[in-house]
């Protein structure tokens, strides 16, 4: 199975919908954070026609990323015991960063096969110089990320051993140099034209990929401490 990661929406949406239609017979799970406020994760999962299930999962201790740990993995055992499905999308929810959900799902069992992150080379710089923490643009994942854009942003792009490069208007070749340059050993794969799903089936190697990315940093919100 693959994850597909990024702040990048638009992005990270092409680069799902590009799967799908280069793998039939895929299908996307996605947990939308967006309703925490209300209480629920809301989930999806969907193939290229669209729609085929969905669900709410309560949050866990206040924290949307926990309900996302707890729900994530019986929902990936339910799709493999179909037998029918020969690519298991995992589109993560804008803020979160795929190294505790590749961590999540192989403990869980599976095999990753592939991490990515979309990108729109226009939006790098912005998202790497805005400091706003993501609560104010509504995508924190529990009452107590305090991450901002900036750092959320870089995770995803350090983790990431491929990044799936949408083909923004916007972006000039100054912002594509960019994007090689901050991770110059990432594979670079069009969303329009490229062999994403052959990226996506390359072979992942979790322990690799944790040991490139700082220690201390925060991939969602930890579980709470409890007490008492």
């Amino acid at each position: 199975m693959v994850i597909v990661a990024g702040l990048h929406a638009d992005a990270r949406r092409a680069a799902v919908a590009r799967l799908l239609a280069d793998v039939p017979g895929g299908v996307v799970l996605h947990h939308d954070l967006a309703t925490a406020a209300a209480g629920t994760v809301v989930r999806t999962v969907r193939d290229a026609t669209g729609v085929l299930s969905s669900g709410e999962a309560p949050l866990v201790n206040d924290c949307a990323c926990c309900a996302l740990r707890e729900d994530l993995v019986p929902e990936l055992e339910r799709l493999a015991d179909s037998g029918t499905v020969p690519l298991a999308v995992v589109e993560l929810w804008d803020s979160v960063e795929p190294k505790a959900m590749a961590e999540v799902i192989t403990a869980g069992g599976f095999t990753v096969t592939g991490v990515i992150t979309a990108v729109d080379p226009a939006l790098v710089l912005p998202y790497l110089g805005n400091g706003d923490d993501l609560a104010e643009g509504g995508l924190a994942a529990a009452a107590t990320d305090q991450r901002t854009v900036a750092d959320t942003f870089a995770r995803q792009l350090e983790y990431a051993p491929v990044l799936a490069v949408a083909d923004s208007p916007e972006a000039d070749d100054e912002d594509r140099e960019l994007l090689a340059q901050l991770h110059p050993t990432a594979r670079r794969v069009p969303i329009a034209d490229g062999d994403l799903a052959g990226a996506a089936r390359a072979g992942f190697d979790v322990e690799a990929a944790a040991a490139a990315q700082h220690p201390r940093a925060p991939c969602c919100p930890p579980r709470p401490t409890r007490t008492g």
